[in-house]
Formats: structure tokens, C-alpha cells, sequence
């Protein structure tokens, strides 16, 4: 495709546009004035990333392609869901397995992001690296470096809705390490709707994987963008994510996210609500057995008047596994009104399960309504006493109580392909449920 003028580069660049070029040098010095976090780091203060940094990682591509066919895309499908699907194997993107991208609708425009640069930096000027350039967090400055190579840009027009959800689907199959630094921007424009779905899923139990995931919305006045993180890897995989987002005026983000494999898994997501009247869920629940390491981190900035928030995470932790949740609402001088609520209810499966969770308040506001609370429990006893009184086997009553526990997030999710794929999943996971029947409306 022949660049356009429009499209180039404010300067003029034929190249990687200066601005991405920026971007990745900041990257790189910040990641070498950071270096790698350790636990004296207050962030990482639960969690140990040496396993990452200890390992050899090879670059996505430096090998064959591996070998990945349709039926094995078709194994992790999201039954009934209509969406476009571009799917990655070990950081490299396959378009023999990928959908058709050019049947969004009128305005609504999905491209890879290395196009983008190329041939649609319009788009990503003032866009791109601007919610991730100011960092603390090592691994998003590794990201920075990386800005450009690997990702998606989902893009839609004032007033356009996206006639179906784009699914990415990153599929591990490599037993070798390999490490990817994957970066979608989703630009919603005025009243504009869109759904974006990032899938992390492994052919082999013995993939070797450290995905690096940075997700940038732009969320213009009045548009509407749900963003859904399904991260089912290996029990040896590695996986960062982090969700940054900005909210105009009137603007209505929904985050969800499912936590269900890896040996190490962070989450951050960070939402800043910069227009009035604007709106934003985030939606958790994590699952931890064996050894895995789940880590959430949430930062929910409130810097315009009359906004609302909402954070409902939950932990479900069994064997040696350990959950950590810290959730951060800072509400500026300026954000009057707000309304925000921030929960967090975790069940404990075992002795040996923990979990670590950290519900902060920064408010320099006086007319506000701030709430956040925590709690860390077992299965009700009582509850399960009361199903064995009717007949209900006590490890079948356990899972029902289990699994209703985890369903109320479930509800929060508008696509219901999706709520009956982790339904279905949770069922598999619990010891006594697969005779349970679940229906969801």
C-alpha cells in the first residue's frame, strides 16, 4: 500500500515515524535506569520476577514457524461468539489462520500494528506511548523499546460501532522460551463502540512462553469500548499485561479480566477518567492451584468532576498458589463528585493458599463518595452443612458454592459466548462440579 501524504509522519518520515522512534528510545533508557524490579520494589513488593529475568528469551521468528493448523486454532474458540479472530503462535502473526479484518463496518478500520506505523501514523500521533511514556514499571518500558514491532490498532471513527468484537488470539507453542512484546492501541472516536478481546492460550502444556502485553484505549467523549483479557497459558509460562486507558467526557470503559493459567501472571490496569460524567468497570476473578503466582494491580485515576468507577475482583486460591490484589483510587483536587467503589472478596481453598491484598485511597477532593473494601475467607461451612442436609454430596456442594462465588463476575460481561466459555471452564477446574448444569441468561 502507497503512503499518504495524510498519513505520514508530522515531519515527514518515511521510516518509523519520529514519534515511535522517541518512544522506543525513552523505552530503553528508562528500562536501563529501572532495571529489572525486585520485591524492595513497593509495586513488586509480593511478587519475584527473577524467574523471568534469569532466562534465556528468544525473539519471536528466530525459529521455523511452528507447526499450528486450523483445528488447532479451532480448539480455542469462543463457541458461538461471531468475532475476527487474528491469531499469533509464539509472537508471530499467521494470516492463513486468521480471519478477514475488513468487515468491521462502515468506519471501523482493524489493522497489524506494524502497518499502522507505516501507513496510518495519523492514527497513532499523539496516541501512541502517550498513557505508558511517563513509567515506573520496568516491564512497560520494556514494552516502550519494543513500540511498533508486534501488536494490533483497532480504530473507529466518530459515531461508528464495530459490527462485531476482534479477538487476539496468542497461541504458546514452543517448549524453547520465547518472549513477546506484544502493543494494541484501540482508538475509539466520539460515540463510537467497540470490543476487543485478547485471548492467551498454549498448544502444549510444556510451552515455554513470557508475553509483555501493553493495551492503550482512547476512549473519546461519549464512546463506549469493552475490553476483555482471557489469559489461559501454561503452568510455565510468564505473562505481563497491563491496560492503560483514557476516558473522555460521557465515556463508558468496561475492563474484564480472567486469570486462569501461568507461572507467573501480572495484571495491571490503569484507567484515567479525564472528562466529565465519564464511567468505568473493572472486572477480575483470578484462579490460582499448584505453584502459580497471580498479581493484580489497579490504579483508577478520577482527574475530571461527577465520574464513577467501579472495581470488582475476586480470588479464588487452592494448593500452594498465592493471589495479590492492589487496588488504587486517586481522586484529584479537581474531581469533585466522584462516586467510586473498589471491592475485593477472595476464597481460600487450602492451608497453603495465601493471598495479599492492599485497598488504598488517595482522595484530595472533599465532595466525593470513596469506597473500598477487602475480605479473605473459606467456603462457608454452615452453606455446605445446609446442601448435605438435602441429600447434595459434601464435594458437589463445595463446588456449587465455589463456582456461585466466582459467577457474579460473569454477570457483569456483556457477551454471553464468553460467560458460558468460563463457566464452563471453572466447572472443569473444581473438584465435584462436572455433574453441575449451569444455565446463563
Amino acid at each position: 500500500m502507497t503512503t499518504l501524504d495524510a498519513d505520514r509522519c508530522a515531519c515527514g518520515c518515511t521510516d518509523a515515524p519520529c514519534f515511535v522512534d522517541a518512544l522506543r528510545q525513552l523505552g530503553r533508557q528508562r528500562f536501563d535506569e529501572l532495571g529489572w524490579p525486585t520485591r524492595r520494589d513497593e509495586s513488586w513488593r509480593y511478587t519475584d520476577v527473577s524467574p523471568i529475568a534469569n532466562t534465556q528469551w528468544r525473539e519471536p521468528g528466530d525459529a521455523l514457524p511452528a507447526d499450528v493448523y486450523p483445528a488447532d486454532v479451532a480448539r480455542f474458540a469462543i463457541p458461538d461468539l461471531d468475532a475476527v479472530t487474528l491469531v499469533f503462535v509464539d509472537g508471530v502473526f499467521r494470516p492463513e489462520l486468521s480471519d478477514d479484518a475488513s468487515d468491521l463496518g462502515a468506519g471501523v478500520t482493524c489493522t497489524l500494528l506494524p502497518e499502522a506505523v507505516r501507513e496510518r501514523a495519523s492514527w497513532l500521533d499523539g496516541r501512541i506511548g502517550t498513557l505508558t511514556s511517563e513509567t515506573d514499571d520496568a516491564f512497560t518500558a520494556m514494552s516502550n523499546a519494543r513500540a511498533g514491532e508486534l501488536g494490533v490498532v483497532l480504530h473507529a471513527n466518530a459515531g461508528a460501532r464495530a459490527a462485531k468484537p476482534v479477538r487476539v488470539l496468542s497461541i504458546a507453542s514452543d517448549p524453547t522460551p520465547v518472549a513477546a512484546h506484544p502493543r494494541h492501541v484501540i482508538i475509539a472516536g466520539k460515540g463510537a463502540g467497540v470490543t476487543f478481546i485478547e485471548h492467551s492460550v498454549c498448544l502444549a502444556d510444556d510451552a515455554v512462553s513470557f508475553t509483555n502485553a501493553v493495551t492503550e484505549v482512547f476512549a473519546d467523549d461519549g464512546a463506549k469500548v469493552e475490553h476483555y483479557f482471557l489469559e489461559q497459558d501454561s503452568e510455565r509460562a510468564f505473562n505481563v499485561s497491563t491496560l492503560a486507558i483514557r476516558q473522555g467526557a460521557s465515556s463508558d470503559v468496561h475492563s474484564h479480566t480472567i486469570l486462569l493459567g501461568g507461572r507467573l501472571v501480572r495484571n495491571n490496569v490503569m484507567p484515567t477518567l479525564i472528562g466529565e460524567d465519564a464511567h468505568c468497570l473493572i472486572n477480575g476473578l483470578y484462579v490460582g492451584q499448584g505453584r502459580q503466582h497471580l498479581d493484580n494491580a489497579m490504579r483508577v485515576r478520577h482527574a475530571a468532576p461527577n465520574c464513577r468507577s467501579r472495581q470488582h475482583y475476586k480470588g479464588i486460591m487452592n494448593d500452594r498458589s498465592r493471589g495479590v490484589f492492589t487496588g488504587r483510587i486517586i481522586v484529584d483536587p479537581v474531581a469533585q463528585q466522584t462516586d467510586a467503589i473498589q471491592s475485593n472478596r477472595n476464597m481460600l481453598l487450602s492451608d497453603d493458599a495465601r493471598i495479599n491484598a492492599r485497598p488504598q485511597l488517595e482522595i484530595y477532593a472533599d465532595d466525593v463518595r470513596c469506597t473500598h473494601g477487602c475480605t479473605t475467607g473459606r467456603v462457608d461451612d454452615e452453606l455446605v452443612f445446609y446442601f448435605r442436609s438435602r441429600g447434595i454430596p459434601e464435594n458437589v456442594s463445595r463446588a456449587m458454592l465455589i463456582y456461585a462465588f466466582a459467577a457474579e463476575g460473569f454477570e457483569r460481561m456483556s457477551l454471553k459466548p464468553v460467560r458460558r466459555l468460563l463457566a464452563a471452564e471453572m466447572i472443569a477446574k473444581l473438584p465435584g462440579a462436572q455433574g453441575l448444569s449451569i444455565e446463563l441468561d
